[in-house]
């Protein structure tokens, strides 16, 4: 396809799809022309004939073409600015964007979601491509289907990093990939350009937050929701307030929050903000193992959930109601210890060890709630968290179990996919490279399945989905034995003196 073609198909696709009528085109061409230093343009050159390729293979072709005019160079910054600056001309300005949300809100508000999901997509905010590279299975377990990511979209982080970025000094512009100051923004090397990025502005409860979509989503409409202001992730009174509210705003979405301290926390302890979508992860769909009552609290259904890692839901049409018995379990379990079990709300060095990682949805005409507890010590057994999952599980899964992980989908590092195909060899008895870190592992596999050629791939992702079953059963404070079953019922009758 010829340049002018690129060029041509490009413009056709701002003006089908963005806010642009034909009569502007003369001026997206010359903005384009602009952006690849393009300096001729003939469009009588252009076959008549529309090329099937996609925006984004569009786009790609463009990149090339500014690299050769020596508009920008190879380096992963220009190549990524660029991209968003094509895309933003296909973007509404941020007020259009918010409008149009707006005014499909008050007629439907799965409408208005849809709108904004599909123009994140379309304008390649959302990374689809990359996003189609990731590698998802099921795996049935005794608690039902888990859902398995080997994640080939985004980077894995480094759960030491996440925990020294609450003490790092926050100085740069913006604070954040969170803050509303990305909206627009034209990147650094290091930090991504947010060209094309939109939020729709909102207030919860009276207070500001800004809704978007992920740019690497792991589940449908995956989003988040941020406070306006840069401040640390806390749980309190006001984050189950705030997920109820979201409810309200958007009834046909879940909303969870990561946890806020270290270990057991999430990738962005420095500002507040929650996770939502449109998806049932496997912990909706557990039935609770046995219900219990709060005498306090007589609207609420309680009960402890059938599942790997130590789960209270809560159930009512009293949305207030609902609200003081999580914030009554939040604070209960900030003080309750078990030294039996080795759960330690405070050590002696001050430091609280306890908070929980919530989730709300709304089903069938009730608010609910889960309630995760979640404990980050450590001991000389366990460095990385005693609730964490432990070393012999770290070949598979070492990264913090955060919210999305908690309800069951696993987010696994990227080296798996190459790591796999060494494991296999190995299984099939070819010649490999297996790392060593995997051989403990992949030798019982060896020892206990009959494996061919035919059945290699469904034993080994039903071997990594067993794995991440036990780093589940590992993050738990409970476990599932009569000891931790039995810790659990002393829990649950603190909860009533």
């Amino acid at each position: 396809m010829n340049r002018e073609t690129v060029i041509s198909e490009f413009v056709t696709f701002l003006i089908e799809e963005g806010n642009w009528e034909t009569s502007d085109r003369i001026y997206l061409t010359n903005r384009l022309l602009f952006l690849i230093g393009e300096a001729d343009f003939l469009e009588e050159n252009v076959s008549e004939h529309k090329t099937d390729c996609s925006p984004v293979e569009l786009v790609d072709e463009l990149v090339k073409i500014g690299q050769e005019n020596k508009r920008i160079d190879e380096s992963e910054y220009e190549v990524e600015a660029l991209r968003g600056q094509l895309m933003d001309l296909v973007t509404p300005s941020p007020s259009q964007v918010n409008q149009r949300f707006n005014e499909l809100y008050e007629v439907d508000k799965e409408e208005a979601t849809r709108y904004f999901f599909e123009l994140s997509q379309k304008n390649d905010y959302i990374k689809t491509r990359e996003i189609a590279r990731n590698i998802e299975f099921p795996v049935e377990t005794e608690f039902g289907n888990l859902d398995i990511t080997i994640n080939l979209s985004k980077p894995e982080k480094d759960p030491k990093q996440i925990a020294s970025s609450l003490t790092k000094q926050q100085s740069d512009y913006p604070k954040c990939m969170l803050c509303l100051e990305n909206e627009g923004y034209a990147g650094r090397s290091g930090y991504p350009n947010r060209f094309n990025h939109r939020v729709i502005r909102t207030q919860i409860d009276g207070n500001e937050w800004g809704f978007q979509y992920s740019p690497y989503a792991y589940y449908n409409e995956h989003s988040i929701i941020f406070s306006k202001k840069h401040e640390p992730m806390v749980i309190n009174r006001q984050t189950f307030q705030s997920l109820l509210g979201i409810i309200d705003w958007l009834p046909h979405y879940f909303v969870g929050s990561n946890a806020d301290i270290p270990i057991v926390g999430g990738s962005i302890l420095s500002h507040n903000h929650y996770q939502a979508g449109r998806f049932t992860f496997p912990l909706e769909k557990s039935e609770m193992r046995e219900t219990f009552t709060l005498p306090d609290f007589s609207s609420v259904e309680a009960g402890i959930v059938n599942w790997p890692m130590s789960v209270i839901r809560l159930r009512s049409e009293n949305k207030e109601e609902l609200i003081e018995v999580a914030d009554f379990i939040l604070s209960k379990w900030r003080s309750y210890s078990d030294e039996d079990l080795s759960i330690v709300a405070k050590t002696s060095d001050g430091v609280n060890h306890h908070t929980i990682t919530p989730i709300a949805r709304k089903r069938a005409g009730k608010f609910e709630f889960d309630l995760v507890l979640r404990d980050n010590n450590t001991s000389e057994e366990f460095p990385d968290g005693i609730f964490h999952p432990h070393q012999n599980l770290h070949h598979i899964k070492k990264e913090n179990i955060g919210l999305i992980e908690v309800m069951g989908l696993a987010i696994l590092p990227p080296r798996l996919n190459r790591e796999m195909i060494e494991v296999k060899r190995f299984l099939l008895d070819e010649a490999h490279e297996m790392a060593e870190y995997h051989e403990t592992w992949a030798t019982r596999i060896k020892e206990t399945q009959q494996i061919s050629r035919e059945t290699v791939d469904a034993i080994v992702n039903k071997e990594i989905g067993l794995v991440f079953l036990q780093v589940l059963k590992d993050a738990g404070v409970y476990k599932l034995d009569e000891q931790g079953l039995e810790g659990f019922k002393r829990f649950i009758a603190y909860l009533k003196f």
